[in-house]
């Protein structure tokens, strides 16, 4: 059965947003009509936008169809037992034109309750940043629950909250628990666990079209909040040439930065599948059945049963991610 098996690549699902632009198309090549294209689900198993596959004999299949006939195969033995035939990742590309909503994510235990789901713990790598551009990730000062909801309910939530400026590479662990928003002029590669639950606490009072806010879950939110985290979500790592450099290492996933300048040999020694995100360049990807070539914003999956493989560049900087 794993003889079927190769690195899988799949169609985009793009999602139009409000705040939403036009890098992913003019920058990472996605192909759409839609304006305003706020994300590019790479790698989905959310209920109603499951990935579909676009190269090679399995053509047309979901992942969720690939993923109950090829099992273990696909995602490693440990993975399988942990989640059965749910992808335990959603992998995707953010363009922010404009300023996301200020938000935070419940973690496994509260999101399990309510709505059925995994937390959504989560990391982002910044590809490009405009002038000036802001990620909003925790509060600049200590802060408390009344301290918080004082500040919310004056309109004055913008004040305690911390802006940090990015640019290429930067990269941020977002756990749950922790406020934040991705600010305008930034393009990102986001890695986190397969969830689609977040909690807006503020969308810098715009409205839609019809003069719409968008709902906000304040009184969900509050329970959700870990007052008490360290700033600790700034992620220093190494860009040694040619080899695996761990940036992200947590219960979730392991994600690293691989900037390939010659033919490298491989191999997958985890227990799961792996994962490669072109953030710059393009790189060939060979394996003993399959020659496959990754571009600028594009993704692709090894499944698991591959062990062996070989990738070359001159130019590539790769995401390798794995559980």
């Amino acid at each position: 059965m794993s003889s079927n098996l190769y690195p899988l690549k799949f169609h985009p699902i793009l999602k139009e947003k409000i705040w939403g632009g036009n890098k992913l198309k003019k920058l990472l090549n996605k192909a759409s009509s839609l304006p305003n294209i706020g994300e590019s689900w790479e790698i989905s198993d959310v209920k109603g936008d499951t990935s579909v596959v676009s190269n090679g004999n399995l053509q047309g299949k979901s992942l969720q169809d690939i993923l109950r006939v090829f099992k273990s195969d696909l995602i490693g033995k440990k993975n399988y037992n942990q989640f059965g035939d749910k992808f335990p990742l959603l992998i995707k590309f953010i363009d922010a034109k404009e300023d996301l909503s200020i938000q935070l994510h419940p973690n496994d235990e509260l999101a399990s309750k309510r709505h059925n789901s995994f937390g959504k713990t989560e990391m982002w790598y910044v590809m490009q940043a405009d002038e000036g551009s802001n990620l909003i990730v925790g509060f600049n000062q200590e802060m408390t629950a009344e301290k918080y909801l004082k500040h919310l309910n004056d309109k004055t939530l913008t004040k305690i909250l911390n802006f940090d400026k990015v640019k290429t590479g930067d990269t941020y662990f977002i756990e749950v628990g922790r406020v934040h928003a991705i600010g305008s002029g930034v393009l990102l590669a986001e890695i986190q666990q397969t969830s689609d639950i977040t909690y807006r606490v503020y969308d810098w009072d715009r409205v839609d079209a019809n003069g719409n806010e968008r709902e906000l879950h304040n009184d969900l939110a509050i329970d959700a909040f870990d007052f008490n985290m360290p700033d600790n979500f700034r992620i220093s790592y190494e860009r040694e040439q040619n080899i695996s450099n761990e940036m992200v290492k947590c219960p979730y996933f392991t994600t690293n930065y691989l900037k390939v300048t010659r033919p490298i040999k491989k191999q997958n020694i985890h227990d799961s599948f792996l994962i490669y995100m072109c953030v710059e360049g393009e790189a060939n990807i060979m394996t003993n059945s399959m020659h496959e070539t990754i571009k600028l914003g594009e993704t692709i999956l090894l499944p698991a049963a591959i062990k062996d493989f070989e990738i070359s560049s001159k130019n590539a900087i790769l995401l390798e991610v794995y559980v």
